[in-house]
């Protein structure tokens, strides 16, 4: 018998495909699918099936055409069960999904009732195929929504399947654990309703609707503590953030209060709006474990920090005191909390992603809630996104998704074990899509209802979680009412008291001082020459590698000639240069950590710090095996990003305060993919949040003469943001001026950004050279003097100041009546700019 002649059109050549994969390879195919297989009648396919499995030859067609039914049923819930999951806090009105209709597979509830559930070994959730729907209604329809089909990895689908069937997530909370629960929920309610009463209208971004957050994060805190991390590293944007703050991290309520009362302290800088600040405290976890638990400050660019904080993680994760580059990634978790409009909006999300299982990017799993409010500012579903979910985005990077009813407590904690657990088991990124609502308005000086009336007269009809859940404990008999009343009022108490300390505090020592203060002085230079004979050594380090390496013979014929140069006294190049400068820091203790679309190679062929196999592809590092090395070196291709590469090398730099970390753009001008990065975090992050950090980026500069395209990094929209000693701007003209700048900038106790516009035309010209003296003596100099002039001083009329390669088209240019009286100074750090020096 033929498969089209057992089933209708629409399934006989599914079937029949199924059928011959499994054929072909009986592990290829799902587990209910082969389970079938084994035990029922070849279904009239020419092949035959291994012999291992026996097949009973008495099933009838319509036996063999229900139990195929009956499995495609199964894999449907399995597949689009979260479509009729009860997800929405303010009720579902989805479509109905036809494929979780017996009927559609063509077949009716007395068929499932005469099939055993053993047929496809489901016997432990009934008796038979009617028993299995309703078990499969429970577990894949209630207020959980699975996605994990999609994933590409059979053994990552299968163990959430088998994890998610077996219930071990959903165990029913303990007594205890229910009413510690209220608590915390009372906690933060009450923290919310606080401020709203007592600042009425001032913007605080409250998390009520999806009050869940609080207990989900101690839930992760938890876990990471016992599974050996040491720091938990949270990166969220406004919503929720005071709770997250004062309970999560312990941040005291009178800090919090004195925020609303205009009493704080601004101690450098400018400061920020209380719900951008960053903190960090010690978590109280059960164990005992002492763990830190911090929050990083972001800008009101809401996904931004993303990158930043997964920077911060991997710097965290990795043992930068030995040659050899370690990694641990239980040391530190990463938790990345969304908004739902802004987790699809903003493109930062999917580049950031898209980093997740790169190797120079990874840091074992992000742990991602997306606080889905169902509105974006005033802007519904509809106007935001093209896809059915917020996170959606997620699948694409094959990320298990779990949709979440934020007003079901006890699910909401079983998707974060569930959650934990997957990203323990594969070091993955891992998504929950918490789904409530936002009690008031964007902020709480605006009024909702202008643009969602329906919505909001809806929630204001609907209990908060808190209600919910103390409801149930007092019909539960667990709790009396009075029971919750005191609990409220207690922790309203603490608040009142907390305001009452506050304010008496201010009026015996004023009001907090605001506003900019002077920055501090810079530092000296630190001493950056370094001694020939250690150069000399360093230098055939970099230019060895292993008699069976084959490295390709044009670049292996430019390295040779490259390494006979500095023993000979002969030209040293730009590259040359920066790879001794390197080397250098690494012997001193500094690690070093580069990325860029081309880092490895350079965008004009010019580095080459990890060397090929011209024949096998197998790379070699020569910094990764220095001798006398003391930290480790990290260099990798990027991928095609400014926005998020950037910002995680920020992160890093902030996390991994001793390292030089250099991020490049493949053409100065990419840089604009990532203003937003410079903007807020880069140039300001020092005066706002007091972070500081001392990436470099290097921007090849151009203007070769090639039109607008890549002519220009555009110096100037740095200068722009250049005030108060932020950052460093060079634009260098030799060598031994870069291979200075680099290691001031790795020496330095002054830790500020730089940004380097390094060149092109320059890597390769025959005038810009150095010669070992450069390097082994002198430092980096701010302003560099015509050296032609020493014998017409007295004739100079005219000083032309240059900076980059513009001094080689001056100085190369044909000499004119005029160039008699005038000298050429090359301005080589543009800010802080150099005023004594010039």
């Amino acid at each position: 018998m033929e498969i089209d002649q057992q089933f209708d059109s629409y399934n006989s050549g599914y079937a029949q495909e199924i059928y011959e994969q499994w054929v072909k390879s009986p592990g290829s195919v799902d587990e209910t699918w082969r389970r079938l297989f084994e035990t029922q009648t070849n279904p009239g396919v020419s092949a035959a099936p291994p012999a291992a499995a026996p097949i009973p030859q008495d099933a009838s067609e319509d036996q063999l055409r229900a139990a195929v039914a009956a499995a495609e049923l199964v894999d449907a819930y399995r597949l689009h069960g979260h479509l009729a999951a009860h997800l929405n806090p303010l009720g579902d009105d989805r479509a109905p999904t036809p494929s979780l209709d017996p009927s559609y597979h063509g077949i009716d509830k007395e068929e499932l009732e005469m099939l055993p559930a053993s047929l496809l070994d489901l016997e432990s959730h009934g008796e038979t195929m009617a028993d299995v729907l309703e078990w499969l209604k429970e577990t894949y329809t209630g207020t959980v929504g699975y996605e994990y089909e999609h994933l590409d990895a059979a053994e990552r689908r299968e163990w959430l399947r088998e994890r998610i069937e077996s219930g071990v997530d959903r165990q029913p909370l303990s007594a205890d654990r229910k009413r510690r629960l209220l608590s915390r929920l009372t906690e933060g309610e009450v923290l919310e309703q606080f401020i709203h009463r007592a600042y009425l209208g001032m913007k605080r971004f409250s998390g009520e609707g999806t009050d869940m957050l609080v207990p989900m994060l101690d839930a992760a805190v938890e876990h990471a503590a016992t599974k050996g991390a040491r720091e938990v590293i949270i990166g969220m944007s406004h919503r929720g953030r005071l709770n997250t703050l004062a309970h999560v991290l312990g941040m005291p309520y009178t800090r919090i209060i004195s925020e609303f009362e205009g009493k704080h302290a601004i101690v450098a800088g400018t400061g920020d709006v209380k719900y951008h600040l960053g903190f960090e405290g010690t978590y109280a976890t059960t164990s005992g474990e002492p763990l830190t638990v911090s929050v990083s400050p972001n800008p009101s660019h809401l996904e931004f920090v993303n990158p930043v904080v997964s920077g911060m993680a991997r710097a965290k994760q990795t043992n930068r005191t030995e040659p050899v580059l370690e990694r641990n990634e239980t040391l530190t978790l990463a938790i990345l909390i969304h908004g739902d409009a802004a987790f699809a909006g903003q493109g930062v999300v999917p580049e950031a992603l898209n980093m997740s299982e790169l190797r120079g990017y990874r840091i074992g799993g992000a742990f991602h809630i997306i606080v889905n409010n169902q509105v974006g500012f005033t802007t519904d579903p509809s106007d935001a996104r093209s896809t059915r979910y917020s996170s959606d985005v997620a699948r694409g990077f094959g990320l298990p998704i779990f949709h979440v009813n934020a007003d079901d407590p006890e699910a909401c904690l079983a998707v974060t074990r569930l959650s934990l657990a997957y990203r323990e088991k594969f070091h993955g990124d891992v998504v929950i899509d918490l789904i409530g609502y936002r009690r008031y308005g964007h902020n709480e000086a605006d009024e909702p209802a202008y643009t969602q009336p329906v919505l909001y007269e809806h929630i204001a009809q609907h209990p908060s979680v808190r209600k919910i859940w103390g409801e149930g404990l007092v019909k539960g008999n667990e709790l009396t009412q009075a029971d919750v009343d005191a609990m409220w009022e207690t922790a309203y108490q603490r608040l009142l008291d907390a305001q009452a300390e506050v304010k008496k505090n201010a009026d015996a020592n004023g009001r907090g001082d605001h506003g900019s203060v002077k920055p501090e002085p810079l530092a000296p230079a630190p001493q950056t020459a370094v001694a020939p004979a250690a150069l000399v050594s360093l230098d055939r380090e970099i230019h060895a590698w292993p008699q069976d390496f084959a490295v390709h013979p044009k670049l292996a014929r430019q390295l040779e000639k490259r390494s006979k140069t500095i023993s000979n006294n002969g030209p040293i190049d730009w590259a040359h240069a920066e790879a001794l400068a390197f080397a250098t820091l690494l012997t001193e203790g500094v690690p070093v950590r580069g990325s860029g679309q081309d880092m490895e190679r350079g965008t004009f062929s010019q580095r080459h710090l990890v060397l090929h196999d011209f024949k096998t592809g197998a790379t070699y590092v020569p910094l990764e095996h220095l001798r006398n090395a003391r930290a480790p070196f990290e260099i990798y291709n990027s991928p095609l990003s400014e926005l998020a590469v950037m910002g995680f090398e920020y992160g890093y730099s902030i996390a991994a305060p001793e390292a030089l970390v250099l991020w490049e753009a493949q053409f100065g001008d990419f840089v604009n993919g990532a203003q937003v990065m410079i903007d807020q975090f880069i140039s300001a992050g020092r005066a706002k949040w007091s972070q500081t950090s001392r990436l470099t980026l290097l921007l090849p500069h151009g203007s070769e003469g090639q039109g607008p395209e890549h002519s220009s990094a555009r110096p100037e929209r740095f200068l722009q943001l250049a005030a108060e000693d932020n950052l460093r701007i060079a634009n260098c003209t030799t060598p031994a001026q870069y291979f200075h700048l680099l290691r001031r900038q790795a020496l330095s106790s002054d830790r500020r950004p730089l940004v380097v516009f390094t060149p092109k035309s320059l890597l390769r010209h025959p005038k810009a050279v150095s010669r070992l003296e450069d390097l082994a003596g002198g430092k980096f100099e701010p302003v560099l003097d015509d050296t032609t002039v020493a014998d017409r001083k007295g004739d100079i009329k005219r000083v032309l100041l240059s900076t980059g390669k513009i001094y080689y088209d001056l100085a190369g240019s044909e000499p004119r009546k005029e160039a008699a009286n005038t000298a050429v100074v090359r301005v080589e750090q543009l800010y802080p700019f150099p005023a004594q020096e010039l």
